[in-house]
């Protein structure tokens, strides 16, 4: 089967590399939101549990042109539904189309429905409608530019969902985004880490669970577990594949995960509040310390941390002066930590102006449908231990 494991736009090249240390070297192939490959069953399950950066795991059933509703509505029915939906199975549609002659949704959806159910009538010799009461079958189509890839929702939840946020929080970070941010920061259990900014704890927690090993949806169900088509067996085994490789990097990295140090500060006490608990249903409560903390006041005496957040924006809490103002007295909290890196990303196009600083590197990614910067302020490398005596160091990337 065609398997695509979707991402935020921009972030392509980082999950491409991301199944590549999973062990998914050959026959990738790297397109706009997603990267996709040959799989099979076992592969839909690892990827679901495995994969931290992606949004979601599809079955591509086909693809082809459409640029009357009529092409859209024989070509949906063209595909083999019967190999996947049985006569119980639950179908709802969704999608979106990009720059196509088919450009309205809810009809595409009508259409598509309509086909899936006259496929599914001729094979199972029924003429009424169907129930859909057993398994849910997502489908989801993309048009774009009149061409249409048709597509089943392996994920059911997006894998942002890890399964320990059980409050709702004030514009929440996505945990898929966190990931991204993570491993463009290049940050290592050894660095002290501090979002000063951390709301309900986002960054913390799924860099915690990222150094633990732990797989993102290890505690988590999927929709594609109630398939006949992925065999119960193979959910086990790939759980507790996952179990074994948290366990074999924790024993690899003893020192390192002894001396883990995770900070987060906020004004908001509710969302502190918030982000203990959810640091406790996820298990690293240990590992993460919260304090409610203005960022004008913050500052540390440690050497070599590395700060990484995603402050407000402007566009979804306050305005962007008032986010400007934030970003000069985040410049001027940080300008004595010398020996840090920063990492920060915000869609306001003035970030660089208010901090003070210019970036090392800037990433643009969309974090949902808004465009986004993630500046890179690179410190010194921290001296390696026989360096220690003269604190001898060149000024590179920590990565």
């Amino acid at each position: 089967m065609k398997i695509i494991v979707t991402a935020p736009f921009g972030v392509e090249g980082l999950l491409r590399k991301e199944m590549n240390r999973l062990g998914y070297t050959d026959g990738l192939t790297t397109g706009k939101g997603g990267v996709s490959f040959d799989g099979d069953a076992a592969d839909l399950a690892r990827c679901n549990i495995m994969i931290r950066q992606g949004e979601r795991v599809m079955v591509e059933l086909g693809r082809f042109p459409a640029e009357t509703f009529e092409d859209l509505f024989q070509g949906t029915k063209a595909l083999p539904w019967e190999a996947w939906i049985d006569e119980k199975a639950a179908f709802p549609v969704s999608g979106r189309t990009v720059k196509s002659t088919l450009h309205s949704v809810p009809d595409c959806q009508s259409i598509i429905k309509k086909a899936i159910v006259e496929r599914l009538k001729e094979k199972y010799r029924k003429t009424s409608w169907f129930p859909e009461t057993g398994a849910l079958y997502p489908v989801e189509f993309r048009i774009t530019e009149d061409q249409v890839s048709m597509m089943l929702d392996t994920s059911g939840d997006s894998l942002h969902k890890r399964g320990w946020r059980k409050l709702s929080a004030k514009a929440p970070l996505k945990e898929t985004i966190a990931a991204v941010m993570l491993t463009l920061s290049n940050w290592r259990p050894e660095q002290v880490l501090v979002d000063p900014f951390c709301g309900s704890g986002t960054i913390l927690i799924e860099g915690a669970l990222k150094a633990l090993g732990i797989a993102p949806g290890l505690h988590r169900s999927f929709s594609c577990e109630k398939w006949p088509q992925v065999p119960p067996g193979i959910w086990a085994q790939v759980r507790e594949e996952a179990r074994q490789a948290a366990l074999d990097k924790q024993s690899r990295s003893q020192a390192a995960l002894s001396a883990m140090r995770l900070e987060g500060y906020d004004i908001d006490g509710e969302s502190l509040s918030q982000a203990r608990y959810h640091a406790k249903l996820a298990g690293v409560e240990q590992y993460i310390h919260f304090q409610q903390r203005d960022v004008k006041d913050f500052r540390s005496a440690k050497k070599y941390g590395a700060i990484l957040t995603n402050p407000p924006y402007g566009e979804r809490m306050g305005d962007a002066t008032e986010a400007a103002r934030l970003y000069r007295v985040m410049g001027r909290a940080f300008a004595p930590l010398d020996t840090w890196s920063f990492y920060v990303m915000t869609s306001h196009p003035g970030f660089e102006e208010a901090f003070g600083r210019k970036a090392t590197k800037n990433t643009k990614f969309f974090n949902s449908r808004l465009e986004c910067r993630f500046y890179q302020f690179h410190g010194p490398r921290p001296p390696r231990p026989a360096e220690q005596s003269d604190q001898s160091y060149k000024s590179v990337p920590t990565h």
